[in-house]
């Protein structure tokens, strides 16, 4: 069994409008997940910085980024990025280019944890309706390119209606977990956040992470899933 998450950090900023990056790590302690994937991860100007300094993260959890970062102190990119236990063997890594009017990307990497195999992408999607199924396509297709392997998608695709959209084109490859609504984290009424997985995978239990410290640590709330193969 394998433990995955999904949580837009916010760059780090609360709802007292603080950066405080140890509420985030504090929180992805409470979930306890084997494998995290997270958008608006780094700083969106300048030299574009991990949110979660890379060495708070081996201070301060127990995980370690998988290396996509383009800059030095970047853990991500265009804010996705993919945090595993330590030691989680990391087999690839690589950068899906979407379509985009705005700089969008998705990442991803296959691991090999707890004896599996795991394909593991994170994305955050347009705003606009007409871009995100675009970028669900891409991402699809690029997925379609490799070779087959137990595959989990995550992230935050800004979709507010509950079927359409680039709903309907991942869910022509990929089911969905139905995890509830994380955003916003003070009074949540969206599933902006997702998880899905292909025909080889199963949930054995799913859901949205409440707690006082999710609350308060970014505007989303943390979504997660537990998976089996078989």
């Amino acid at each position: 069994m394998i433990k995955v998450a999904s949580y837009n950090i916010r760059k780090g900023v609360g709802s007292d409008r603080l950066r405080r990056p140890e509420r985030i790590l504090d929180v992805l302690s409470e979930i306890d997940a084997d494998v995290v994937g997270l958008q608006e991860a780094d700083r969106r100007f300048g030299d574009r910085v991990s949110a979660l300094p890379v060495q708070m993260i081996a201070d301060h959890s127990d995980y370690v980024a998988v290396p996509i970062g383009l800059r030095p102190d970047s853990i991500g990119w265009h804010g996705n990025a993919i945090l595993v236990r330590k030691g989680t063997e990391i087999l690839t890594q690589a950068r899906i280019d979407l379509p985009t009017l705005e700089p969008r990307g998705a990442v991803m990497a296959e691991i090999r944890i707890n004896g599996i195999r795991l394909r593991v992408v994170t994305m955050h999607l347009d705003l606009s309706g007409l871009w995100r199924r675009k970028q669900a396509r891409a991402i699809v297709a690029a997925l379609d390119e490799r070779r087959p392997l137990p595959t989990v998608l995550m992230g935050d695709l800004n979709e507010w209606r509950r079927e359409s959209g680039c709903l309907h084109d991942f869910g022509r490859h990929y089911r969905f977990a139905p995890t509830g609504k994380s955003f916003h984290a003070q009074r949540p009424v969206a599933r902006l956040d997702r998880i899905m997985v292909d025909p080889s995978l199963h949930f054995s239990g799913c859901g949205v992470h409440h707690s006082v410290r999710a609350r308060h640590a970014s505007d989303h709330l943390p979504i997660w899933a537990r998976l089996e193969t078989g």
